[in-house]
């Protein structure tokens, strides 16, 4: 009698199912069962496989529940973060592009979307309250002060006014101690000087008068070394560099003002002579530009730059317009250059043109023109506008109350 082996009710069931009576043998994870006898043979391969799947299926669920989970997990997390990151951006402000910026070329003008330098554009501003021309023009403070001249009617005028760019608006302040035309101005610091220039019957001075905003009053400052009107002045290093000048014996003069020491110091003269310039100081140099020699009819290209260093001048390329009774200003490194008189070719006598110099590269470029020529002006920069207020249209006397702006970012 063969020995008998009790099967778990799992092989019993298999076992039945397949309708297996001889004895053989089979495995499972957990026990291995012998059924001993002749002609054993092992459950058949699709028992076998049932039986391994059904002890592997639990591990394996296991896994692939964990992994589903996981998975799931990450999903959420990754939704989460990207829902924080989309509400953060609607709740912060852009701030990437500050108001006000623009893609910028040399000098500061636009660049159009091809890359070429714009030419700027010219906008019309408040008119003075009094037409004046021959005005000394400054900024300071972020407002822009335009000082004396000669009225309409010839006379000269001790006006002050300043324009706030913010209100477009002009606004009357204490005149000046005597009346002048032909003066220079220049700020630094928290004051603005108005150098020299021709008093009412005629004669230069060599008068510096400072006024402070804060108190509205003028003070006299050391005088220039010599008397003169028509000039130019530019500030380099924190001291106003005055060049040129009427009369006719002047017109090389040039000298430097410390506001510290409130003192003056005597420099090389002007290469070149002549009143009716325009002059800037960009980068430690002070460039002085056109003019006249003379009679209106002795208009000059000429640039000429003071090296504060060296202490001496250098001729530069000269403007593409000869012209004098212009007006000039620094902006992004570059000097800028507007109207003019002594024009043979209008007969109104006066020019349109805008032009620029680049020091980095020594050359010119010609913008916009003004909305209408116009000399015995003024120019002073604020950001991205350069401020050209009075002037006269027609060559002479004939002062206008015009006040335009050149925007370097325009088209």
């Amino acid at each position: 009698m063969k020995p008998t082996i009790a099967l778990p009710d799992e092989l019993s069931s298999v076992r039945g199912e397949h309708g297996y009576t001889n004895p053989g043998s089979f495995w499972r994870p957990s026990a291995i069962a012998a059924l001993p006898g002749a002609g054993d043979r092992a459950i058949d391969d699709h028992a076998a496989s049932r039986l391994w799947g059904t002890t592997l299926a639990r591990p394996l669920a296991v896994v692939l529940l964990v992994l589903v989970v996981v998975a799931a997990l990450a999903i959420a997390a990754a939704w989460y973060l990207f829902a924080t990151d989309v509400r953060r951006m609607e709740e912060t402000p852009a701030a990437a592009t500050p108001p006000g910026s623009r893609n910028v070329g040399a000098c500061g003008l636009g660049l159009r979307d091809d890359r070429t330098t714009s030419s700027g554009q010219w906008v019309n501003l408040a008119q003075m309250g009094e037409a004046r021309q021959e005005v000394a023009v400054a900024e300071l403070g972020g407002r822009i002060y335009a000082v004396g001249g000669f009225r309409s009617d010839g006379s000269t005028a001790d006006t002050v006014e300043v324009y706030d760019s913010s209100a477009d608006r002009w606004e009357f302040v204490t005149p000046l101690p005597i009346p002048l035309n032909h003066a220079a101005a220049a700020a630094i610091g928290d004051t603005l000087y108005v150098i020299g220039g021709h008093r009412s019957d005629g004669p230069s001075v060599d008068t510096v008068y400072a006024y402070d905003p804060s108190s509205r009053r003028w003070a006299s400052r050391a005088p220039m070394p010599t008397a003169r009107g028509a000039l130019a002045v530019g500030v380099v290093n924190g001291k106003i560099y005055a060049a040129g000048g009427s009369p006719d014996p002047r017109e090389r003069d040039f000298a430097a003002y410390d506001p510290a020491t409130d003192t003056w110091t005597v420099l090389p003269p002007m290469p070149t002579p002549r009143n009716h310039l325009a002059a800037s100081g960009i980068d430690g140099t002070f460039y002085a530009v056109g003019g006249r020699s003379g009679s209106i009819g002795g208009i000059t290209p000429v640039l000429e730059a003071f090296d504060v260093a060296t202490s001496s001048w250098q001729a530069r390329t000269p403007m593409p317009t000869a012209r004098g009774g212009i007006a000039g200003a620094a902006a992004h490194g570059c000097l800028f250059v507007f109207g003019g008189e002594g024009n043979p070719r209008d007969p109104a006598g006066t020019f349109e043109q805008t032009e620029v110099y680049d020091p980095s590269t020594d050359t010119w470029q010609s913008l916009a023109s003004m909305i209408e020529p116009r000399h015995g002006i003024g120019a002073a920069a604020r950001g991205d506008r350069i401020y050209v207020p009075g002037g006269a249209t027609v060559q002479g006397f004939g002062a206008a109350g015009g006040h335009q702006a050149f925007d370097l970012g325009g088209p």
